[in-house]
């Protein structure tokens, strides 16, 4: 033991520290792409199928919803999907209808959303302010609710 393994030793470290690259985290992505028949199906699924850091792939054709989980990156799915089908392809924009505090708000309720499911308004700067309540409107909306065990009994 001498100079000799001390040189090979910080030089296999060097190779191995370089080599290093960011952990990615797990993720759930949502795409919406219009899927009208089976073999719609079968080609968006085969576009991402093959990607690296995919670990699972999921086609639901009634919502024209994909979804990918897996330890990559939602910009590189969605161009993906993009490039291989040839279909518009839009990060999944709605969130189940319990999460928003108004979800008949302008700009929150959208028609062609899947039942359960509301446009997703919290990130969105202009229409988020309508999805907003103040305090005052939820102490009177509560005041008269069936849940609310003081509210008043002359209805």
């Amino acid at each position: 033991m001498g100079f000799g393994s001390y040189v090979s030793d910080l030089c296999a470290w060097s190779r191995s520290h370089t080599k290093l690259k960011k952990n990615r985290e797990l993720q759930t992505v949502e795409i919406k792409v219009k899927m009208d028949c089976e073999g719609c199906e079968r080609r968006v699924k085969k576009a991402v199928e093959g990607m690296k850091g995919v670990t699972q792939v999921e086609v639901d054709p009634k919502l024209n919803k994909l979804t990918v989980i897996g330890y990559v990156d939602p910009n590189k799915v969605l161009h993906r999907v993009r490039h291989r089908t040839g279909k518009m392809a839009d990060l999944w924009p709605y969130v189940p209808y319990d999460v928003v505090e108004h979800p008949y708000a302008p700009g929150a309720y959208d028609k062609k959303a899947p039942p359960g499911y509301v446009r997703n308004v919290l990130e969105d700067p202009e229409a988020s302010s309508f999805a907003r309540a103040s305090s005052f409107e939820v102490k009177t909306t509560t005041a008269f609710s069936d849940e609310n065990p003081n509210a008043c009994v002359v209805m």
